[in-house]
C-alpha cells in the first residue's frame, strides 16, 4: 500500500475513534485540546515543584552577600518578603485570590529579597560597577553580560536642564541564588544610587515536574476529548458541545499564542539567570479570567457528553 494511503487509512481509523469517521478537523481539534491541557496540567505541576525551593535569603544571608559584593556601602535596611511568591507584596490567600483571577494576575510574582542606598553616591557610578564585578568574579558567582540602558532625568523641577541617565544592571547567579543590581550614573541627594535585589533560582524539580504534568495532561486531554466527542456524535447535543469546546480553545489558547512570543522576544534581548516560570509562557495568571470562562465551558461540554443518551450504537472502527 502506497505511503498516502496508508497515512490516510490511519487517519480515517482515528478520526473513527474520536467518534466522528467522516470528520477531517476532528483530529485536529483533538490535538489542540490534548496539547492545551498538558500545557496547563504542566504549569500546575511545575509550580507544586517550587514549593521545594528555598526560602528568599533572609536578612543574614542577604548581608553577606552585600557585603562581600558592595563593601562600604550603607544599604539599610534589608527588605524580606513574607512567601516565596506574592500579590502586590503579600502572600496568595482567599481575600485576595479575587485580585488574582479577575484582571490583576499580572501582580502574582516570585517574592525577592531587597535593599537600596540612597544619597549621592560615595564614589562614581563607573567604580561601582567595576569593583561588584570583580567581588562577584573573585566569589564564585557566575557574570552575566551587564544591560546598560540610557535615558533622561531632571535635575530641578522645571527639568530646565536634563541630564543623561545610564542605569547599568548586574546579574550573576551562584547555586540556586540569582543577584540584580542597578546603578544608574545620575543621583540627586535624596534619590538612589544602587538597588541590589537577591532571589531563589527555580528549583531543580521544576523542569521534571512540568514535564511529567505535561505528558499526563496531555494523555488525559486526548482521552477525555475523545470520549466527549463518541458521546455527542450525531446527537442534538452535538452543536452545543461543538460550540461550548471550540469556545475553549479559543480562550485558552489565545493568552498562549500573545505571551509566549512575547516572552521569547524578551530572553532573547536581555540575559535571563533563570527562565521566567512556566505558566507566564502561557499567559497566566495575567488572562486567568479566560481561563475561567473557558473552563465553565469546559464543564458545560463535558455536561452535555455525559448526559443520559437514547441512542447506543456503536460507530463501527474502519479496519
Amino acid at each position: 500500500m502506497p505511503t498516502s494511503r496508508r497515512l490516510a487509512h490511519r487517519y480515517r481509523r482515528l478520526c473513527c475513534r474520536l467518534g466522528r469517521p467522516a470528520s477531517h478537523t476532528v483530529v485536529a481539534w483533538a490535538a489542540l485540546a490534548a496539547i492545551i491541557c498538558g500545557l496547563f496540567a504542566g504549569a500546575l505541576a511545575s509550580r507544586v515543584a517550587w514549593e521545594t525551593s528555598r526560602p528568599q535569603p533572609d536578612r543574614a544571608e542577604a548581608g553577606a552577600i552585600l557585603d562581600e559584593v558592595f563593601p562600604g556601602h550603607d544599604l539599610g535596611d534589608i527588605d524580606t518578603p513574607p512567601a516565596l511568591f506574592v500579590v502586590y507584596g503579600h502572600p496568595l490567600r482567599l481575600g485576595n485570590l479575587r485580585t488574582v483571577l479577575l484582571g490583576d494576575g499580572g501582580e502574582y510574582q516570585e517574592s525577592d529579597t531587597s535593599a537600596v542606598a540612597f544619597g549621592a553616591p560615595p564614589v562614581p557610578a563607573e567604580q561601582i560597577v567595576t569593583v561588584a564585578r570583580q567581588r562577584l568574579t573573585d566569589t564564585g558567582w557566575r557574570l552575566y553580560d551587564p544591560v546598560v540602558v540610557e535615558d533622561m532625568i531632571c535635575s530641578d523641577k522645571l527639568c530646565a536642564t536634563p541630564m543623561s541617565n545610564v542605569t547599568t544592571t548586574l546579574l550573576a547567579r551562584r547555586g540556586d541564588t540569582i543577584l540584580n543590581a542597578s546603578i544608574p550614573s545620575q543621583s540627586t541627594g535624596d534619590g538612589t544610587y544602587l538597588a541590589v535585589v537577591l532571589r531563589r533560582a527555580p528549583p531543580p524539580a521544576v523542569v521534571p515536574a512540568g514535564v511529567l504534568g505535561a505528558l499526563l495532561g496531555t494523555v488525559v486531554g486526548w482521552v477525555v476529548f475523545g470520549w466527549a466527542s463518541r458521546r455527542t456524535e450525531g446527537r442534538r447535543r452535538d452543536g452545543g458541545a461543538k460550540f461550548l469546546s471550540g469556545t475553549t480553545l479559543v480562550l485558552w489558547w489565545l493568552p498562549v499564542l500573545l505571551a509566549a512570543p512575547s516572552l521569547l522576544q524578551h530572553h532573547r534581548g536581555e540575559p535571563h539567570p533563570a527562565w521566567h516560570p512556566f505558566w507566564e509562557w502561557l499567559g497566566q495568571p495575567p488572562a486567568s479570567l479566560l481561563f475561567l470562562v473557558g473552563a465553565v465551558c469546559a464543564l458545560l461540554a463535558l455536561g452535555l457528553a455525559a448526559a443520559p443518551r437514547r441512542d447506543r450504537s456503536p460507530v463501527a472502527l474502519v479496519d
